[in-house]
């Protein structure tokens, strides 16, 4: 179940950038404070990639990524590359290190492949929320109704209709 939600969630965001034009992408957005939607989308795809490129290795460190200018301008590459990611998701869980730089010199600490991914897909919901602030500039765009809305609260949503 959790590998088919990402799976939707990055299929989500393809096909989104399947409908913005180049100059939709890299355009930057008052309702961004002047990000691009290429920004939160690139910033998506790398954190992803952080989990899967270093899966083998076990250690991941968020804070050190690539950041791929080429991601952000270029809506084919970044499809690409999700497309990519699609096909690597399914492995097993085992312990992983996270490290980090964000309140000490580096912090260890132990988690696992699937918590990674619940992070990597609540971070993902995160980000579409925040681009779909800049879609109601582009009325032609459409996106599913669960676009950037947590599990939980389509969960919740669903409970109050009946």
């Amino acid at each position: 179940m959790l590998i088919q939600s990402i799976k939707n969630n990055l299929s989500e965001n393809i096909e989104l950038l399947r409908q913005l034009t180049n100059d939709e992408f890299t355009q930057k957005n008052p309702e961004l404070s002047n990000a691009t939607i290429g920004e939160h989308m690139r910033h998506i795809i790398e954190l992803f990639g952080c989990l899967l490129e270093n899966y083998d290795y076990g250690l991941i460190n968020y804070d050190d990524r690539k950041r791929d200018v080429l991601l952000q301008t270029d809506k084919n590459e970044a499809i690409a590359i999700i497309e990519k990611y699609l096909l690597e998701l399914e492995k097993p869980n085992k312990p992983l290190s996270l490290t980090h730089n964000c309140f000490s010199p580096i912090e260890l600490l132990q988690t696992n492949y699937f918590r990674e991914l619940i992070y990597n897909l609540e971070h993902s919901i995160h980000h579409q929320a925040l681009i779909k602030v800049a879609l109601h500039s582009l009325p032609h765009i459409k996106i599913p109704s669960s676009f950037g809305v947590a599990p939980s609260t389509l969960e919740y949503r669903k409970q109050c209709a009946q």
